[in-house]
C-alpha cells in the first residue's frame, strides 16, 4: 500500500542522514476521541482521513516530530482501542442487519486511525534512531495496510460512529481534527423508522453507544 511504501522508503533515506532534527516544540494540542474521530460518514477514505488528522505533523520528515506529539500518537492509539473494544464491539453486538455492518464499517475506520497513529510514532521513533522498533513497525503496517483495504473494498457504504468519552493530551497549540469524517451516516433501520414516524423527517437519529471513560491500557491491536 502506499502508506507502506512511503514510511519504509523515507525511513531508509534517513537512515543515513545526521544529525537527527527536531520540530522546536510540540505542534497538537489537547483534544477529545470524539472530535478526532473518522468512524462515521461513509466506507472507502479512511487512510486520507486518518492521514489529515495528523497533517500539521512532519509527516515526510518523520525525524522533526517531537517527542510530546510522539507521545500524543501514543494516546490515540490508547484511546481509539479503549473506544473499539467499550463502544464499537458493544453496540455491534446489540445491533442487526444493516446497522451491524455499518457499525462495523466505522469500527474498521477507527483500526485505520489507531493504526495510523502508531505507524507514524513508531516510525519517526525509528527516524530518530531508535533500532528496537523495526519488527513492530512492520507488524503495524501489516495491521494498518489490512484494515485499509477492508475500508476500501467497502467503498461508499455508510460507517457509523460510536462516540466515546476520551481525552488526548498534547503541549502544541494545533487542534487535531477530523472534519466531517467524524459524521455520522444514517443507517437503513434508522431511515425506514424516521420515515414512518413522520413524513417531514429530515434525517434518522445516528447510533449512539454510551460508554464509560477512558482508562488507559495497553494497546490490543488487530
Amino acid at each position: 500500500m502506499h502508506f507502506q511504501s512511503f514510511t519504509v522508503l523515507t525511513l531508509a533515506a534517513l537512515a543515513i542522514a545526521a544529525p537527527v532534527k527536531r520540530q522546536s516544540g510540540p505542534v497538537l494540542a489537547d483534544t477529545t476521541y470524539n472530535d478526532i474521530s473518522i468512524a462515521g460518514g461513509v466506507a472507502g477514505n479512511a487512510e486520507a482521513e486518518a492521514k489529515a488528522v495528523f497533517s500539521a505533523l512532519d509527516l515526510a520528515n518523520p525525524e522533526n516530530i517531537d517527542p510530546a506529539d510522539l507521545d500524543f500518537l501514543g494516546q490515540v492509539n490508547d484511546v481509539a482501542n479503549d473506544a473499539e473494544v467499550e463502544a464499537f464491539n458493544t453496540a455491534i453486538d446489540a445491533a442487526t442487519g444493516d446497522e451491524a455492518d455499518q457499525i462495523q464499517n466505522g469500527k474498521i475506520k477507527n483500526k485505520v486511525l489507531k493504526l495510523m497513529a502508531t505507524v507514524i510514532q513508531l516510525g519517526a521513533e525509528q527516524a530518530q534512531g531508535d533500532d528496537t522498533v523495526a519488527s513492530k513497525l512492520a507488524d503495524e503496517t501489516t495491521k494498518l495496510n489490512n484494515n485499509i483495504a477492508i475500508d476500501t473494498k467497502n467503498a461508499g457504504q455508510t460507517a457509523i460512529a460510536e462516540p466515546f468519552d476520551g481525552t488526548i493530551s498534547g503541549g502544541g497549540s494545533v487542534v487535531a481534527s477530523a472534519g466531517n469524517a467524524n459524521s455520522n451516516g444514517t443507517s437503513t433501520a434508522d431511515a425506514t423508522a424516521a420515515a414512518d414516524a413522520s413524513a417531514t423527517a429530515t434525517a434518522a437519529a445516528p447510533a449512539t453507544a454510551t460508554s464509560k471513560a477512558a482508562k488507559k491500557k495497553a494497546s490490543k491491536n488487530n
